[in-house]
């Protein structure tokens, strides 16, 4: 019964707010050779193992599975590829957290390459599910734009980390990060009518009887 009096969709938003909050202050490092612009997310969590950083993906992961909660409770349409697209979002940002990357400089080991793959299931995921999600909720044009520029990121990261010899890789992931956390609060964020819902469906107009 308390479960169902409570907003899930303000719950995933106030997750998806305490991690940013808790990247931000991982971000808060006296540590000087840590450039955020040349260095990726992980890089900084791994100089802190098991701190904020860490727990903020482990703090996405679950306020991302409130949303998938809330928006079946509104009636959207969470099919299995959706669910499996998420399942992919929060396993691969768990991953992340509980397996570290490779200090920066140093060659990647077996765990530095589950935390690198993982990454990147997650990344592709998540956009992939926001756009089969789009046409079912309030905010399609919202869902649909930090998608795509989810996607663009993400391709801008590949390339900088293959060809590009990782020029601004940091400063390209924290905007995929952005992007991807605009597209998790566009979809969590409730519809002006009914707090959390399906897009208003058009009812063709009933005739006059004379």
């Amino acid at each position: 019964m308390l479960l169902r009096r409570v907003n899930l969709n303000h719950v995933a938003l106030a997750g998806f707010a305490l991690a940013a909050v808790l990247v931000v202050d991982g971000h808060v490092d006296p540590n000087d050779t840590l450039d955020p612009w040349a260095l990726t997310v992980s890089d900084f969590a791994v100089s802190d193992r098991g701190g904020v950083v860490d727990a903020a993906m482990a703090v996405m992961a679950a306020a991302s599975i409130v949303l998938v909660l809330a928006l079946r409770r509104s009636g959207v349409p969470v099919g299995r590829r959706v669910t499996a697209l998420f399942a992919v979002w929060c396993g691969g940002l768990l991953a992340a957290a509980v397996v570290p990357t490779d200090e920066p400089g140093l060659p990647l080991t077996t765990a530095g390459y589950v935390h690198r793959y993982a990454s990147v299931a997650a990344f592709v995921a998540l956009p992939a599910a926001g756009w089969l999600l789009s046409r079912h909720v309030p905010h399609t044009r919202w869902v649909r734009g930090t998608a795509l520029l989810s996607v663009f990121f993400a391709l801008a990261m590949v390339w900088s980390a293959v060809p590009g010899d990782r020029v601004m890789i940091g400063l390209t992931e924290r905007f995929l990060l952005a992007a991807e956390t605009g597209l998790l609060v566009a979809l969590a964020w409730p519809a002006k009518a009914s707090g959390a819902g399906l897009r208003p469906r058009w009812r063709a107009p009933r005739r006059r009887v004379r």
